[in-house]
């Protein structure tokens, strides 16, 4: 039996892979997470056999978190849940996942990819595959695969909509330390103001939805 630990903030998302999961022959759900803070506390607490982690997490993102979880627990398979995005994925794999799914992959695919993980192997959503094989080397990767991941956490939070304010209290960091990380963030892309990082959130599909 493959016990499986979802970390999703999403009640129908949950709902969702829970019952598409738990309905698969072999698989179990073994509990669920809305927050990176309680995936981290439910990790040492009993022995899951794969994490189904969404990455956008409304606490630490996923990028961040996955990195966090490489270093305490480096043998569990992670399995990225996130935006049809090769930018994101790319995130998420080189931080340490094990394999990465597109949130509107069909069912099978993802049992596909549980499953292989599981087993000790790794998985791409096909879709992605060429643009991550074949797509920019990094030489010429975008800019914002070379800021720091609580810098890309907040420019996925100011694209989606969410002011200073909110942004401090969903991570629970101050305004002004937020505001740094806004600044120094802005300087490594040479955004001037907001109405260009909307622009640029955009066009590399950065956004939090």
């Amino acid at each position: 039996m493959i016990h499986v630990l979802i970390a999703n903030p999403h009640p129908v998302v949950r709902a969702g892979l829970d019952h598409i999961i738990g309905n698969a022959a072999g698989l179990v759900v073994s509990t669920q997470a809305t927050h990176g803070a309680v995936v981290l506390e439910l990790l040492p607490t009993r022995h899951f056999d794969l994490l189904l982690l969404d990455m956008s997490m409304p606490d630490i993102n996923g990028v961040e978190l996955t990195r966090r979880i490489r270093v305490k627990w480096p043998a569990i398979p992670i399995l990225a849940f996130g935006e049809y995005n090769a930018s994101i994925a790319s995130r998420a794999l080189r931080a340490g996942a094990t394999g990465y799914i597109a949130k509107d992959t069909a069912p099978e695919t993802l049992l596909t990819a549980i499953r292989t993980l599981a087993s000790g192997g790794n998985f791409v959503e096909p879709r992605l595959v060429d643009a991550l094989v074949f797509g920019p080397k990094s030489t010429d990767a975008p800019p914002h695969e070379l800021i720091s991941g609580r810098e890309f956490q907040v420019l996925q939070m100011l694209a989606g909509g969410k002011r200073i304010t909110e942004i401090a209290e969903t991570l629970a960091l101050s305004g002004k330390t937020v505001s740094t990380h806004k600044t120094r963030m802005m300087q490594k892309l040479c955004i001037a103001n907001n109405s260009e990082l909307i622009r640029y959130s955009i066009r590399h599909g950065v956004a939090t939805r």
